[in-house]
């Protein structure tokens, strides 16, 4: 894809480096967003990989019970068998390529662990999880779920020696298979050594680009891996180049910023702090509900 053909191409704003932490039972995660002096990148308000890392046999760590509400999550799992329930009784279980899509809205209660099988043999584990915070309309809407098959997330080539899987949003000449509240796009590429891949991104949309293999540059500048670039509202497309000896993979994530008032703690995320008080309120009074013991596979 030539970038001549998108317009003017969006200059490079900043990048943060993606800070190594601990998250849920103790699993590691490598985290650009948020950090120290950037609590989201509108809508952006979280985006972890998950690893990499190899686990031993009877080590494997996951996510316990957990509450959710005012923002939806994409988890992407690259590598690793998980199960995922939530308290309204939606259940699924994740390998290598799948995806799974929640949108959290009024509140519910979440579980994230390791299967049987990947608890007792161990075994490499890499994905992302990212959240997009919802509108304050549609922080009151019902929660959804949905789990979506390695196989049914579309492949484009956009350029001679590129793949794009395309998991949320219309890129590329195709439509992914998440369709989320906050229009966002959500699509990880893969550049051969040599190759160049440019998206048109609409004015006034955020868009970023998270780096986790190969050193890729946009302009003169190069990227490492967990580099993550935001770009400037000042074009209308967004380019990664890979003159590099090894292939680059990296996820681009753009969307519609929400321009309100955030506060968040937690799983939580409201507008103001009254809200949060009172998220903290519904879920302590058990109205985010609980997941019942017969849907547990852990």
């Amino acid at each position: 894809m030539s970038v001549s053909t998108l317009g003017a191409t969006r200059s490079l704003a900043r990048v943060v480096p993606a800070a190594a932490t601990l998250e849920g039972g103790g699993f590691l995660v490598h985290r650009p967003v948020p950090a120290r002096g950037v609590e989201q990148v509108d809508p952006f308000l979280l985006i972890d990989e998950l690893g990499p890392v190899d686990i031993a046999p009877g080590k494997a760590l996951g996510a316990p019970d957990h509450p959710h509400k005012g923002f939806e999550v994409i988890t992407y799992v690259l590598s690793g068998d998980n199960e995922h329930r939530d308290s309204h009784g939606n259940t699924g279980r994740l390998r290598n390529g799948d995806v799974q899509y929640m949108a959290a809205g009024s509140g519910l209660v979440h579980a994230e662990m390791p299967s049987a099988e990947f608890l007792r043999d161990g075994g490499h584990q890499h994905g992302f999880q990212i959240w997009v915070n919802l509108a304050r309309a549609d922080k009151r809407m019902a929660p959804r779920y949905k789990d979506v098959a390695a196989g049914e997330i579309p492949v484009a080539h956009p350029a001679p020696g590129v793949d794009a899987r395309v998991i949320a949003g219309e890129l590329f000449g195709v439509q992914g298979p998440v369709h989320t509240v906050t229009p966002w796009t959500y699509v990880h590429v893969t550049l051969a050594p040599g190759t160049e891949l440019a998206q048109a991104v609409p004015r006034g949309w955020t868009a970023t680009i998270y780096v986790f293999d190969g050193v890729p540059s946009v302009g003169t500048r190069e990227l490492r891996r967990g580099d993550y670039a935001i770009f400037a509202d000042d074009g209308e497309s967004i380019a990664l180049k890979n003159a590099g000896p090894a292939a680059v993979q990296a996820l681009f994530l753009c969307a519609r910023p929400l321009a309100e008032p955030m506060v968040r703690y937690g799983p939580f995320v409201m507008n103001t702090v009254d809200e949060l008080q009172q998220a903290f309120e519904d879920f302590q009074a058990g109205r985010f509900g609980a997941i019942a013991p017969e849907t547990r596979g852990f």
